[in-house]
């Protein structure tokens, strides 16, 4: 293997707090599709609709109400403490 390779694999591993062979045998498993995270996604949602606390979970949100947050109030509520606060005019 080429050393500058080897050397970008060595700091991906450890990035990830696992050894050099543990992060080829998790890469070569991803590219078998052993390793989906599509399909891990999916199991585990399809495990917590069959789960009765998370059904109950689920249900106690259903009651709050999902108001879109108005990002451009609160700009401008920022941008306005912020200039009272450092004593920058409004003009």
């Amino acid at each position: 293997m080429e050393p500058l390779l080897e050397k970008e694999l060595e700091l991906a591993a450890q990035r990830k707090g696992i050894t050099k062979s543990q992060f080829i045998i998790d890469a070569v498993e991803r590219a078998l599709g052993r390793k989906d995270p599509y399909q891990l996604f999916l199991k585990v949602k399809a495990e917590s609709a069959q789960d009765p606390d998370a059904q109950r979970l689920a249900q106690a949100f259903v009651a709050e109400p999902s108001v879109p947050y108005d990002t451009e109030a609160a700009r401008a509520a920022l941008i306005a403490k912020l200039k009272a606060k450092h004593g920058i005019s409004l003009d």
